[in-house]
């Protein structure tokens, strides 16, 4: 197949002759600055994507996928409940807990958390973090040794000094009304385990008791705060969630892993996008360098493209001689930043590129490539690369034949 003459003089104008070395020099550093533009984009947004996978982890290690509350208080026949709710496709586990906030004690320290009562035959199966304790054992929470048992985080047994074994007051501020005022509910535990969630808030502010003391120490009785559900696919929350409603009772609702942490997934949504238009603009100062170099080109190849015009070419073909120079400009450094990106996440993912874990609670950076990522960052570099080619094309196209030959 034969192409048409306006491809040929395209890339032979990419190809200079030696007394115009300049024009190939700047082609060069044209497709290097869109190289680069693209490059640093595709790093930055997968090491982006890499931070949100992993806090996504973090949080669902935590907390379950799905969460059922009621409007008017604790969850009564949580048993038939959890029945139907198993019975959902998608749904993995279910189990009940038991929520309160308290203050824990040791010797003169003090903090305030948030204490989660559990059943621990269950609540392994929704809760990773509880598959990870580092120190002790969630056995233990099950045992009755006259002082319950209680997991913490490993922040709050720093802030605390307590270990595993050590003795905590658990203190409710607000407890039973006695002849000098509200006396606070005071209840020893002792600690049992320690986790890692990998997350300061969890960490200095979480802890795990059996649901049984919880009931009792927060006046639940027989009910409970609600109940914990994980499924199958964490990114079908949303319809699952839509089909437990509509089989329980009006006063229940339920809440994802997305609606309960919707400010943090949002700033990160926003952050990304805004990472997206500042570096982009790398790829729209390399576009300049496009510009640039095509008005060269045309100033350079006045008389040559003065004798097309008079050969019988036409205004459009002119413009599309440029046109394809730009694009094919943009193309190739669109190809070698994208190659050199992808070459860049590769290392970063074997080489695991050190963070300080006390600041980040990572100890490397994370990685996920992306390939919408890499679609819309090509697309975004080839429509600036083509953009660019406007003006010069539209000048040279303009160029009257009779001008640059009137001396020859």
């Amino acid at each position: 197949m034969k192409l048409p003459y306006y491809f040929f003089i395209a890339f032979r104008y990419l190809r200079s002759k030696k007394r115009h070395k300049g024009i190939s020099i700047n082609t060069l550093i044209s497709i290097s600055g869109v190289a680069l533009g693209v490059m640093a984009l595709i790093v930055v947004l997968s090491v982006m994507d890499g931070f949100q996978e992993d806090l996504v982890k973090k949080i669902v290690g935590v907390n379950a996928h799905i969460v059922v509350l009621r409007y008017d208080g604790g969850i009564k026949d949580e048993e038939t409940i959890r029945q139907k709710i198993n019975k959902v496709k998608g749904v993995r586990h279910s189990s009940s807990f038991v929520y309160g906030q308290a203050v824990l004690g040791f010797g003169d320290k003090n903090q305030g958390i948030v204490v989660r009562g559990i059943e621990p035959e269950l609540e392994i199966k929704t809760a990773d973090v509880l598959k990870n304790i580092k120190e002790g054992s969630l056995d233990n929470l099950k045992k009755n040794t006259g002082v319950p048992g209680i997991i913490i985080g490993r922040e709050l047994s720093r802030k605390l000094g307590v270990f595993v074994g050590d003795k905590i007051n658990m203190i409710l501020p607000i407890g039973d009304v006695g002849p000098l005022g509200m006396i606070p509910k005071i209840r020893k535990f002792r600690v049992v385990g320690i986790f890692i969630a990998g997350m300061y808030e969890y960490d200095a502010g979480l802890a795990y008791i059996n649901i049984e003391e919880a009931q009792g120490f927060f006046k639940f009785h027989t009910d409970v705060s609600g109940i914990e559900i994980n499924v199958d696919d964490i990114y079908k929350t949303e319809e699952i969630s839509r089909e437990i409603e509509n089989i329980l009772p009006p006063p229940h609702y339920t809440r994802d892993w997305r609606q309960l942490n919707i400010n943090l997934f949002s700033a990160l949504k926003l952050e990304k996008i805004g990472m997206f238009i500042i570096l982009t603009l790398i790829v729209l100062v390399a576009s300049f360098n496009i510009v640039s170099n095509l008005i060269m080109i045309v100033i350079e190849k006045a008389r040559e493209i003065a004798i097309i015009r008079a050969m019988g070419a036409t205004s459009r073909g002119i413009m599309f001689v440029f046109m394809i120079q730009g694009l094919i400009i943009g193309i190739v450094g669109t190809i070698l930043g994208l190659i050199g990106g992808y070459a860049a996440c590769l290392v970063l993912k074997v080489y695991k590129f050190p963070l300080p874990p006390d600041v980040y609670y990572l100890s490397f950076l994370p990685i996920k490539t992306s390939l919408s990522d890499f679609i819309i960052v090509s697309a975004a570099a080839i429509i600036i690369s083509f953009l660019a080619t406007i003006y010069p094309s539209w000048r040279a196209s303009k160029l009257a034949p009779v001008e640059p030959l009137r001396y020859e």
